[in-house]
């Protein structure tokens, strides 16, 4: 890498995710390099036996102020930045004993996980910025999965080519990019929610918290979540199989320094996913974990569910799921929240399934699964909850935070004479928290803890009733139904009691409330107004 002959080639070596640090120090000793380091990574290199020099020792400066000082100084800026064919470049090496460093090894504090100022990085941006702008000379390194074909590269040429280099180089500003735009997205919600509680107090002197509250409840929220300003980088981490059509083509990205379950992911047979396999799986994922610590298994077909249901054990979680729409589950994703078991394997082999994600899979089951050649079998932790969700709108954005759904009953009113017995609160729960994973407008209907009828995306919400009882057909007797939205004509709740439903959840809001409540009372059924809609789109 064109350092002077006289010295040994030279990186330095300081990085928070220590991942396979120990054996690519080792790997680079062996080739006759000269490990510098500092802190945390010096202690493990040391402590793994790799010969380092530290960072103090070449600068005759400790590291000070708790740490934040420990890489800022000529001996190390000017061994990364020196232009070894500039004269003027190569007399201050000579004048001021500074030797080139030749490799940075560098990741930075995961600032978005924990934001705080202590989680602020400068000396290790600036080791960043400096080896990627002479990538010329230097080469840098910010991701542990390239380690190995640095290495090999050093191993089999003595060094890096320069398209090595431009290429490191640009992964190595999109990592300092993606750190400052994290830290600048904290500083401006903290102004913002600050603006906001000085408000807040200014209101209540003037004696109208009351008033404000009301008017600007989702005000607040929004000033905390998002600042003026919102700076996104996206990382490749997958290229599809194709698009949402087979004539797109397609990517996965995830926000930088953003954990996501799909880290984890394996997949363990199956062709390549695609746009809409990722989707619908993500889709699965969520919902299968929203449902409870129970057995638990859902189906999939164009982002809302065709099936879901509990179970005694996963088997028959997913027997259940697989029975509101079986004509609606081929070709469908499935997920589950247990270990896919041989019995469970057995039932879904009748079945043409697209994807299957589960926490593990039992090798009895990979037995049986390896006979569908097509099957994409996955398996993952549990999701993450974003902060908030973007949708696209051509060089425009929407920008939300998730919903969730508050499942504690505490705004939660009985409406009606009839009260819900102990197994119809079961169903209403189970309906809720399908309807706000259903597109609207949606019609869920419930009983004994699995879904016998979903009508989804309807324009009207009489239609989504009609849907969701001709396919139950019959099957939601006793059981409960849930409504995203209120019922705005007590049509849709008559569609319910066609269907022979006893309970009924729905938000409630309507100016027409008091009409569906006397019809519900009519029919004998209990209702629940849970003051909070779940629209989706």
């Amino acid at each position: 890498m064109n350092s002077p002959t006289r010295h040994p080639p030279r990186a330095l070596v300081s990085v928070y995710d220590k991942t396979s640090v120990v054996d690519l120090a080792r790997r680079l000793l062996a080739l006759g390099w000269e490990i510098i380091s500092s802190g945390g990574t010096a202690a493990a290199l040391a402590q793994a036996q790799i010969a380092v020099t530290a960072v103090e020792d070449i600068t005759g400066a400790p590291e000070m102020l708790g740490g934040r000082v420990k890489t800022i100084h000529p001996l190390i800026h000017g061994g990364l930045l020196a232009d070894l064919s500039n004269p003027e470049h190569t007399k201050d090496l000579a004048e001021f004993a500074i030797v080139p460093i030749d490799l940075v090894v560098c990741n930075l504090y995961p600032f978005a996980t924990d934001p705080s100022i202590e989680l602020i990085d400068i000396g290790g941006p600036a080791m960043v910025r400096a080896a990627a702008k002479n990538h010329e000379r230097v080469g840098v390194v910010v991701r542990p999965q390239d380690y190995e074909a640095v290495l090999k590269e050093l191993e089999a040429t003595g060094g890096l080519a320069i398209d090595t280099r431009v290429r490191l180089a640009q992964a190595a500003f999109t990592h300092t990019s993606a750190y400052d735009q994290a830290i600048s997205n904290w500083l401006g919600s903290k102004q913002l929610q600050t603006a906001s509680t000085n408000a807040t107090a200014d209101n209540n002197v003037a004696g109208n918290t009351a008033h404000i509250a009301n008017q600007n409840a989702g005000a607040t929220n929004t000033a905390q979540a998002f600042p003026s300003t919102l700076e996104i980088t996206l990382e490749r981490q997958e290229v599809l199989r194709y698009g949402e059509n087979p004539h797109q083509i397609g990517a996965r990205y995830q926000i930088a320094d953003q954990p996501s379950w799909w880290d984890q992911v394996a997949q363990l047979q199956g062709k390549a996913m695609s746009y809409l396999n990722v989707l619908d799986t993500d889709a699965a994922w969520r919902l299968v974990h929203s449902l409870g610590t129970e057995p638990a298994a859902v189906v999939i077909k164009h982002a809302n569910p065709s099936g879901a249901a509990l179970g005694d054990n996963i088997a028959d979680a997913y027997m259940r799921a697989h029975e509101c729409d079986p004509t609606s589950a081929f070709g469908g994703i499935v997920a589950v929240n247990r270990t896919v078991t041989a019995d469970m394997a057995k039932a879904m082999a009748k079945v043409f399934t697209e994807v299957l994600v589960a926490p593990a899979i039992d090798e009895t089951a990979q037995e049986v699964l390896r006979a569908k050649a097509n099957l994409r079998v996955l398996t993952g932790p549990k999701p993450e909850m974003p902060q908030w969700e973007l949708r696209t709108m051509g060089t425009a954005a929407l920008v939300q935070t998730p919903d969730t759904v508050d499942m504690d009953h505490a705004g939660w009113q009985v409406v009606t004479q009839q009260v819900p017995s102990a197994e119809q609160w079961a169903d209403l729960e189970m309906a809720w928290q399908l309807a706000a994973h259903v597109g609207s407008n949606c019609i869920v209907l419930v009983k004994n803890r699995q879904a016998v009828g979903i009508g989804a995306g309807q324009q009207n919400r009489r239609d989504a009733g009609l849907l969701a009882a001709q396919k139950a057909a019959g099957r939601a007797a006793g059981g409960a139904c849930a409504s995203d939205a209120f019922f705005p004509f007590r049509d849709g709740l008559d569609a319910a009691a066609e269907a022979n439903c006893a309970a009924v959840i729905q938000p409630g809001g309507s100016v027409r409330d008091q009409e569906v409540i006397d019809a519900a009372n009519e029919h004998g059924m209990a209702m629940v107004f849970t003051g909070q809609r779940h629209f989706r789109h």
